[in-house]
């Protein structure tokens, strides 16, 4: 059983609503539109396009599910004839997403993938459609966050359901002409404030606000940040390219050459497993005792914040 595809009924909805951004955007005389901003949302449209005509492949390409594994030996059932079960389930499947979501910025194999998303140094709701295809081994890797929510009892249909949900949510928050939303909205929920935020690649803003739909997470787990300084979205190193395949790939092939150039397995298994920005030579143990230890890279310092 996949994932619902509730992505195709909602399209009509997100064209009205890029349309409707758009048109504030030109009506703002504070802001004009540029070529390169045209460029990058066509970039966004035909990346996520490819991932459409290519999604029928994925069935083949990961015909195993962590998630169908645990319902199938999970003792636990629970009915989703009960409303509470619905509740549970949203909250449940959104806290397996909040560590999915933080993988993906802390773990290199899974950023290859979600970098895919962050590599737009714009943000509005085409933004959201920037979406990764193709990357098996990371979906395949990542889909293990959301194992916990079927071995409590919730049913595989229903998991899939609800993430898909999440998804839906995320999108109008890509955004930049909704400003706060006021107490107790700001607090409980994943709003566009708080959303680009996480798009920031300036610190403080990197790796904070994981959040799908609810922002308290974060401030559980000391990820949160609010607005201090304008926002860069995009990478710290940016790609500089609007090419779908480029866009889609840039990370991966990195990898790639990063660990087909490594020394040791050490740095093979780094380069896999460690963080973003993780190199051989800065992790390298040092001979002698009494030298000066080499500054650590920071974790992030390839990724950036949605």
């Amino acid at each position: 059983m996949g994932r619902v595809d509730l992505l195709g009924y909602a399209l009509p909805a997100f064209v009205l609503l890029m349309v409707v951004e758009w048109i504030s955007y030109r009506r703002d005389p504070d802001r004009s539109d540029n070529t390169s901003a045209g460029r990058d949302t066509a970039a966004n449209l035909a990346t996520f396009t490819l991932g459409r005509l290519v999604k029928p492949f994925m069935h083949y390409l990961l015909p195993f599910s962590a998630v169908l594994v645990a319902a199938a030996v999970t003792p636990l059932h629970l009915s989703p004839k009960s409303w509470w079960v619905w509740v549970l389930g949203l909250v449940v499947t959104d806290f397996c997403y909040y560590w999915a979501h933080r993988a993906d910025h802390r773990v290199r194999l899974l950023w290859t993938a979600h970098s895919v998303h962050h590599s737009s140094e714009y943000f509005n709701l085409s933004t959201a459609l920037r979406l990764p295809w193709l990357h098996p081994v990371a979906n395949m890797v990542r889909g293990l966050a959301w194992v916990p929510a079927a071995l409590i009892g919730l049913p595989p249909w229903m998991i899939f359901l609800l993430q898909t949900i999440g998804l839906l949510y995320q999108f109008p928050i890509h955004t930049q002409r909704v400003g706060r939303l006021g107490l107790p909205i700001e607090f409980l929920f994943n709003t566009p404030a708080h959303h680009r935020i996480h798009h920031g690649s300036n610190q403080p803003y990197i790796d904070r606000n994981y959040g799908g739909i609810f922002i308290v997470w974060d401030r559980m787990f000391g990820s949160f940040a609010a607005e201090s300084e304008p926002i860069r979205y995009g990478l710290t190193k940016n790609i500089a390219t609007d090419n779908p395949l480029r866009v889609n790939f840039h990370e991966l092939a990195g990898l790639i050459g990063d660990v087909r150039n490594a020394e040791t397995w050490r740095g093979r298994i780094g380069y896999v497993f460690g963080p973003p920005g993780w190199t051989e030579k800065a992790n390298a143990s040092e001979p002698e005792p009494l030298a000066v230890q080499p500054e650590t890279v920071r974790g992030a310092e390839s990724t950036a914040a949605v």
